[in-house]
């Protein structure tokens, strides 16, 4: 038996290894991070199979949350029109994409699916990211202001928000497993350092030989861009070449790789 001063000693020495080896609260109790918060949107419809295949993707993530506001009916080429009035006043419906996934359809065009999500359904400051598309067709060059799929991006980006619109070549039968997985990788890589208020442009081509050669970040082309004869929104891209992706979206997509573009936003209407 040790003698009582031996003993107390031993206890304090006990006392101290615990209370260093023991975790700090901060440790003990780590927050996971919160959840990115993405609206995602189309101009293809509510029902169409690009916007189901990114909203399948997106909400298997455990860290991220997904809303769906879309057009009713297919909107492709309005750009960015809306209907007049307030967003309040437009007509909508609770319905599922293709493959159940709980949405809202609006109807009106693809801007005012925005417009009606951020009045009605979730606040501007509740939204991380905003997705739109898979659109069925490139959007590429001088075709962007057509698009109804970068219109509802910039109708994000003038409230603030930072927006993807995302678009894969067209093909028969539709595949959209090339954007699907660009643009997981572009949430994963950039979720952590959105610019509010920007809209990004990624076009994916389908591929008839190769693969998808890579992503590059290249200006918007022109009229210009587009080689005489085709029309590079038609058709799927050979992309078992070797030349160089060019200096824009246009000539990158049709060398087989996805662009992703910066555009500028546009005021709201």
């Amino acid at each position: 038996m040790l003698p009582r001063p031996a003993a107390l000693a031993l206890l304090l020495g006990l006392g101290f290894v615990l209370f260093a080896s023991a975790p700090s609260p901060a440790h003990a109790a780590k927050k996971k991070p919160a959840p990115l918060r993405v609206l995602v949107s189309n101009d293809d419809g509510v029902k169409a199979p690009g916007i189901d295949a990114i909203v399948r993707a997106l909400s298997a993530r455990k860290d991220v949350k997904v809303t769906v506001v879309a057009p009713l009916e297919n909107q492709s080429g309005t750009g960015g029109k809306v209907t007049p009035g307030a967003a309040t006043a437009l007509t909508v419906k609770r319905t599922t994409t293709k493959s159940g996934f709980q949405a809202i359809a609006v109807t009106g065009f693809p801007a005012d699916s925005i417009r009606y999500a951020l009045a009605k359904v979730v606040k501007p400051a509740q939204v991380d990211l905003v997705v739109s598309g898979i659109n069925d067709g490139a959007n590429v060059g001088p075709f962007v202001n057509l698009s109804g799929t970068v219109g509802a991006a910039r109708a994000a980006a003038q409230r603030g928000i930072p927006a993807l619109a995302t678009s894969q070549g067209l093909s028969d039968p539709k595949d959209f497993a090339g954007s699907v997985a660009q643009t997981m990788a572009w949430v994963a890589k950039n979720r952590a350092k959105l610019e509010r208020g920007t809209v990004q442009n990624l076009n994916v081509p389908t591929c008839t030989a190769g693969k998808v050669r890579g992503t590059v970040s290249v200006r918007s082309g022109t009229v210009a861009s587009i080689p005489a004869g085709v029309n590079p929104l038609l058709g799927p891209v050979d992309c078992d070449q070797s030349g160089p992706a060019g200096p824009d979206d246009v000539t990158a997509y049709l060398a087989g790789y996805a662009g992703l573009t910066k555009i500028p936003t546009v005021p709201a209407a």
